[in-house]
């Protein structure tokens, strides 16, 4: 996982450190895939619950290269399945992401106590990220 300036860390942490509308790119077959996501941000990766049997985790276990996009921020990663949201591993960060996806979590559209709902982690790679007139590279 890359390593950010403190304060190009502290301008994701401001824009993403939150529940955020992402999108996110895979490739299938050589053709690129690219969707919205709710994406929390934390420590150079962006965490997103999923199912693990939909199309964006078939094509990053082929290929686990992605791309993100977001408010003035363009990056390069590494899609891994953290695995099941409610596993014992994964119970601080899913508290995190409880948190960051309160307004819609429990909704009903994701069942938490699936085993197949999972935790998507992009671990990037390299990006830029613009904020004022200053361009951060990593």
């Amino acid at each position: 996982m890359i390593k950010l300036s403190a304060e190009a860390e502290k301008i994701m942490n401001e824009r993403f450190g939150k529940d955020s509308v992402i999108a996110l790119a895979t490739t299938d077959n050589g053709a690129p895939q690219v969707r919205f996501v709710n994406a929390y941000y934390e420590d150079g990766a962006f965490y997103i619950v999923t199912h693990a049997l939909s199309g964006k985790m078939r094509q990053l276990s082929a290929d686990p290269s992605a791309a993100i996009a977001g408010e003035w921020f363009t990056a390069h990663g590494k899609g891994v399945c953290m695995g099941s949201f409610g596993s014992g591993d994964n119970r601080r960060l899913a508290a995190r992401l409880r948190e960051a996806f309160a307004s819609w979590i429990d909704n009903g559209h994701s069942d938490l106590n699936d085993v197949n709902t999972v935790i998507l982690s992009v671990e990037l790679t390299d990006g830029v990220l613009l904020s004022h007139g200053t361009r951060y590279e990593f």
